[in-house]
């Protein structure tokens, strides 16, 4: 049976996944109580055993030292936990670099600004969200007929996982985010009750509302320093945001289609005039600046009326059968289709109401004064599902609804807006 010290800072999630596993396997692991982060493990001796200075690291009786969470897991962990064949250990394993790679980096970008370790960058946020999105998707798909992870008992890969997802449920993923997730919500409750769990991580609180940065927090935690951009996350309240990816790069089939149509000549705005409004820094000043206090005053004192139009957006289609999450993909397809229009657009698309009762509206603005779609074959999939109305922008009313798509707060009509996504 294992046994040996852990070093570690209280309540830290990735130490939990060692010490839960003790628990079941019954391995002998003491915490050590002196241990102080930022000096013990900047210490000579620390270094010696463990290069790297990071926790939780592990010191067994028998002179192994282990410095990665998931390996000090396994090394006190029994059979059970660790698969009991061949196929459930490459489960386990599964299980547990998909809680690493698919949950974990998007866990961290989205909570650790809400408490305080890092700024605040929205579009960095929003990208987290979507992650986050699609790996609750992935494994309430497959908690659908199954108690647990691997098997018929709890093993390394529920508490990994389990561990990866606690920030989540404690800080930002609010009842109303959990919603679409019931098997995981199930899974996971199920999991943090279990007295092994209980006596190590004590109870877990599940969000009531989304966690938001602030900003005088990371101040207090930085010294006072790096809060010159004054970012500020959406309100707690404000219902989540999703904004499509552009893709890293295009399938090489793409590239032979799309070559003919990259030369100059062919760039459907080129027949425009370039005008004065620059779309690049807009896209940044809504992505990285508070989008009430400094996006949108941006937006109205630098649009340029003369050379750019601004529309309204309405689905017509029948939309009844479908639930809130493939409302949204219809709305991410779409994105992912006008690729090439990125550059001389922008676009906000709102999903209002719930489940088999949603409805799609949205504000878009692009170089010109035609119906940007009509340039090119290659943007008329989908547009035409949408009725379009051009508007004024010196129109109180209609400035009004571009603030609030812009903002995605305010009466939208009498709409409940529920969640929307960003084209840019």
């Amino acid at each position: 049976m294992a046994a040996g010290t852990l070093f570690t800072y209280p309540k830290n999630f990735r130490s939990y996944k060692a010490l839960i596993a003790a628990k079941y396997s019954g391995a002998d692991v003491k915490v050590d109580q002196s241990f102080k982060f930022g000096e013990t493990n900047k210490s000579a001796g620390f270094l010696e055993k463990f290069p790297l200075g990071k926790v939780p690291a592990f010191s067994s009786k028998n002179g192994l030292n282990l410095f990665e969470s998931n390996a000090i897991a396994h090394y006190v962990g029994n059979k059970q936990l660790q698969g009991k064949s061949a196929d459930a250990e490459a489960e386990v394993r599964q299980w547990v670099d998909f809680g690493d790679n698919e949950i974990l980096p998007a866990a961290c970008t989205w909570v650790f600004p809400c408490l305080g370790i890092t700024q605040f960058n929205k579009m960095e946020t929003e990208r987290a969200k979507d992650q986050v999105t699609k790996a609750l998707t992935v494994l309430d798909k497959h908690l659908l007929t199954r108690t647990y992870l691997v098997g018929e008992s709890i093993t390394q890969a529920d508490i990994s996982v389990a561990c990866d997802l606690i920030l989540l449920y404690e800080q930002v993923m609010d009842p109303e985010f959990r919603k679409p997730f019931q098997n995981v919500n199930r899974w996971f409750t199920t999991l943090i009750n279990q007295p092994e769990f209980q006596a190590v991580t004590g109870p877990i609180n599940l969000a009531t509302k989304m966690g938001q940065f602030d900003a005088k927090k990371y101040a207090d935690l930085h010294g006072g320093q790096g809060d010159k951009k004054k970012e500020k996350a959406p309100k707690a309240q404000t219902p989540k945001k999703e904004e499509s990816k552009k893709p890293k790069a295009k399938e090489p089939e793409d590239d032979d289609d799309d070559m003919p149509k990259q030369k100059e000549a062919k760039d459907p705005f080129l027949a425009f005039p370039k005008g004065t409004f620059d779309m690049d820094e807009w896209k940044r000043t809504y992505s990285n600046e508070d989008t009430e206090k400094v996006a949108i005053p941006y937006f109205w004192k630098n649009f340029d009326k003369e050379n750019y139009s601004v529309w309204y957006c309405e689905y017509t289609e029948d939309l009844s059968d479908m639930v809130t999450f493939q409302v949204c993909n219809l709305v991410s397809g779409m994105f992912q289709r006008l690729e090439k229009l990125r550059k001389n657009a922008f676009g906000s698309v709102a999903i209002f109401g719930d489940s088999k009762n949603n409805s799609i509206g949205g504000v878009w603005f692009w170089r010109g004064h035609e119906l940007a779609f009509k340039l090119s074959p290659d943007w008329q999939i989908d547009y035409e599902s949408y009725k379009w109305t051009k508007l004024n922008p010196d129109d109180p009313k209609d400035k009004k609804t571009i603030n609030e798509y812009w903002l995605w707060e305010g009466d939208f009509g009498g709409k409940k807006f529920n969640q929307g996504k960003i084209y840019k």
